[in-house]
């Protein structure tokens, strides 16, 4: 429709879901719903839960479920800062708003650690928060990779490197709800939660797998007492709802079609870089999520905001400190892409 609202803002999906999660919901067994997801003769916290196991390889009593990223997020954060008499947590210096507020509702102390802009991406300042993490000793070291606005992530090896720079009682949380558009390779994730005890790895299917609405949300823990106590605080008893774990697990069954779409995002990222970029005060920072980050002149903003307002086009224009000259765009179908660039050449006086 064309006075339809194209919410380009919130790092939503505007593509359609898999056929696999479509038949799911289609062919759901509502019988199911008269069982708990909980398998009580295995110990066992949920379908789903089993078939995280077996897909990562990793123990089954070290996968956690919640009712999306934000809700482990949220679990976390509220353990760990009111237990161990630390309630110290650092993030990243440009990040999403909720890791404070969700600190905050528990008392803790939240700093933020360095993130500098260099050329055309952002970058973890890793020798500046090696310095922060010895001079404060924070209870939580949260990590988010790719990070939201900035797009920028950590390699494998320097997401270890951060876990060996911390004290053994600092808990590592790392944030990965956008880390399924960098790679296919998981193997790490293994790796680390059977190397280190004090490492919580959360992913989600709102991002990749486009379905914010399921709110279902996953992650991984180390091994050891302080983990399996937290596991036991955090998990549901009883297991979680029957028909979003169908719906997950047929979502992960269908990585191909995702795949296909994080390309027409690829494509979107060259569109703006090539078309955008090249612009007198606008800048395209690189991107490993669904969304894009460019800078533009400041004079600019109203302009920008009454065009897409007209064509009932929403994005988020960034007010932070230091990144207030920047709106964060999510990438899109290629008619949306196609009509947000338009858009901006026209403001800036291309078109």
């Amino acid at each position: 429709m064309q006075n339809e609202m194209n919410f380009l803002d919130r790092n939503e999906f505007n593509f359609e879901p898999s056929e696999e999660v479509i038949e799911a919901l289609k062919n759901f067994d509502a019988r199911k719903l008269c069982f708990y997801t909980r398998i009580y003769d295995e110990g066992k916290k949920s379908i789903f839960s089993v078939f995280l196991s077996e897909q990562y390889q990793i123990d089954e009593q070290q996968v956690l479920l919640g009712y999306g990223a934000e809700d482990l997020l949220k679990q976390a954060v509220h353990y760990f800062l009111t237990t161990g008499g630390n309630n110290k947590m650092l993030i990243p210096k440009f990040s999403w708003w909720y890791y404070k507020s969700i600190a905050d509702e528990v008392d803790g102390n939240t700093m933020q650690y360095p993130v500098y802009e260099s050329e055309d991406t952002f970058c973890y300042d890793l020798e500046g928060l090696r310095q922060m993490v010895s001079d404060i000793h924070p209870r939580i070291l949260l990590v988010a990779t790719p990070n939201n606005p900035t797009g920028n992530g950590l390699t494998i090896g320097e997401l270890e490197d951060v876990i060996k720079m911390v004290p053994q009682d600092t808990i590592v949380l790392v944030d990965e709800a956008y880390a399924s558009f960098v790679s296919t390779d998981t193997a790490y994730i293994k790796h680390l939660v059977e190397t280190y005890s004090n490492v919580i790895v959360c992913r989600t299917l709102s991002k990749f797998y486009g379905l914010p609405g399921l709110r279902m949300g996953f992650g991984f823990v180390g091994k050891g007492t302080e983990m399996e106590r937290f596991s036991c605080y955090a998990n549901k008893y009883l297991g979680y709802d029957r028909l979003s774990e169908d719906l997950a697990i047929a979502a992960l069954k269908s990585d191909a079609h995702y795949r296909k779409i994080a390309d027409i995002m690829q494509e979107a990222r060259d569109m703006y870089t090539k078309e955008i970029g090249v612009l007198d005060g606008f800048k395209v920072y690189k991107s490993s999520a669904n969304f894009i980050l460019i800078k533009y002149p400041i004079e600019l903003k109203e302009s920008l905001q009454r065009e897409f307002a007209d064509c009932n086009y929403k994005i988020k224009f960034m007010n932070e400190p230091d990144i207030n000259s920047h709106m964060r765009i999510t990438l899109g179908r290629r008619e949306q892409n196609r009509l947000v660039c338009d858009v901006i050449l026209k403001v800036a006086g291309q078109r």
